[in-house]
């Protein structure tokens, strides 16, 4: 499975990047005019070969979800305020386009492209009825795993298996109470996973916190995990979750996608398991053609 995390979006200076840092005010030129978290980007995304898509939301003071990454609106758009303090009404007014600059302001490319472009949670389920997502709380509110339970319920029954949720440990304990069969994982939930398989995954044992969750295993971290690849996998597919190899992790707040042609020879020959990227448009066609060349040796 590939996880276009972001769907197919603009590429940004990761230097000394920080949880607040204005990543369009830091944009590398443009090669595409796709803008993340939009309904045109998950399509292109889908279309470049993605499985899964993944994207961000916030609460809205009308009831909805707004599809947007950052916490407040400042950087990317024409508007002012936290992104959940506002209404989806007001939401789709903006230009989504606005903040993106990749010559430190003195040109914008996509102001005034990006205006009406920001869709709600239900805008997007609807336009993609059979599409899978990871969506992901950016809060650490727990009232907000309420919230997104409640939205979930208003899906058909068939929705609840191609949607998937990861966030804040607060809100993501709240939505797995409300909703137990839907795959959800937060940062302390996959890091207990991790150690206690790592522990003692040579018995077999599946640690309750790798149980209907999402997996992600920086490729530096995974040769460390009991039978990885194919036992590993194969245990946690019959625990109903879902693995997927990230880019290395050393400590930091932030891991990459597998992104690279390096980061793909780091996985094991013939894996099988999920991949998480941030360039799905060019990750799909070296995916096919790394599978190939497995299935020939």
């Amino acid at each position: 499975m590939l996880l276009a995390h972001r769907g197919i979006s603009q590429d940004f200076d990761k230097t000394d990047l920080k949880n607040d840092t204005c990543t369009a005010a830091r944009m590398l030129p443009p090669t595409h005019s796709y803008l993340e978290n939009t309904i045109a980007s998950m399509r292109a995304s889908f279309e470049a070969g993605a499985d899964i898509v993944e994207f961000d939301v916030h609460p809205t003071t009308d009831g909805q979800f707004a599809v947007f990454h950052d916490w407040t609106v400042d950087c990317r758009t024409n508007g002012h305020g936290v992104t959940r303090e506002q209404s989806m009404a007001y939401l789709r007014t903006l230009d989504i386009g606005y903040g993106y600059t990749a010559d430190g302001g003195r040109t914008y490319p996509f102001r005034g492209m990006g205006v009406g472009l920001m869709p709600s949670l239900s805008d997007v389920l609807a336009t993609f009825p059979t599409g899978r997502f990871l969506i992901n709380i950016k809060s650490n509110d727990p009232n907000e795993g309420r919230l997104l339970a409640a939205a979930f319920r208003k899906q058909p029954f068939e929705a609840s298996k191609r949607l998937m949720v990861y966030g804040g440990d607060a809100p993501i304990a709240t939505f797995r109470a409300e909703l137990p069969g839907v795959k959800a994982m937060s940062r302390s939930t996959l890091k207990r996973c991790l150690i206690s398989y790592v522990a003692y995954g040579w018995t077999g044992i599946v640690p309750s916190a790798c149980r209907n969750s999402i997996i992600f295993v920086p490729i530096n971290i995974a040769p460390w995990l009991w039978g990885w690849p194919d036992r590993f996998l194969d245990r946690m597919a019959s625990a109903r979750s879902a693995v997927f190899a990230i880019g290395p992790y050393y400590g930091g707040e932030f891991s990459t996608g597998i992104d690279t042609p390096a980061d793909f020879r780091r996985l094991p020959s013939g894996y099988a398991g999920g991949i998480l990227t941030n360039k799905i448009q060019a990750v799909a066609p070296e995916w096919v053609r790394v599978r190939q060349r497995d299935t020939t040796r």
